[in-house]
């Protein structure tokens, strides 16, 4: 079980990285969730913890989860608190003939399984995105209805 002091200096720890990742001054993080400078400078110190109501300001000012605002100590990843919804699952190596394996985790998370059907997208300028074919086929099928319903009340 986790002390008190020690939940406190991950949150102040967690406080200042996530501040000067994204280039912020104090003031300016105080401006954005409606607190004093004050106060952030007393969570970054380790001084006080931010309540529950602005725990959950920065988590979304940061677009970070609760649990890594919180909980994140660094001895697990080297890569940093993550964005929440966002996942790094690795490199994976496109074959011969083009085919990539997607990681484990990545399939379970998304409910990937054999047969599945996937639509690939490419961006140019940000790269390639695979996305389930139902829901995307069912979004394409909702636009269409919406554009005939459209057309009936005109």
């Amino acid at each position: 079980m986790m002390k008190k002091k020690d939940v406190k200096s991950m949150i102040s720890m967690n406080l200042k990285k996530l501040r000067k990742m994204n280039r912020y001054t104090q003031e300016e993080i105080a401006d954005k969730i409606g607190v004093s400078r004050q106060a952030v400078a007393k969570w970054e110190s380790g001084e006080t913890v931010p309540d529950i109501e602005n725990c959950i300001a920065l988590g979304k000012l940061y677009g970070v989860t609760l649990d890594d605002l919180v909980n994140y100590s660094g001895d697990h990843e080297e890569n940093g608190i993550r964005p929440k919804g966002k996942h790094i699952f690795g490199l994976v190596k496109v074959g011969e003939r083009g085919q990539v394996v997607i990681p484990k985790k990545a399939r379970e998370l998304f409910s990937l399984n054999p047969g599945d059907s996937l639509l690939v997208l490419g961006d140019e300028e940000h790269g390639i995105a695979i996305v389930k074919s139902e829901g995307f086929l069912q979004f394409a099928q909702d636009i269409l209805d919406a554009q005939e319903n459209k057309g009936e009340d005109e």
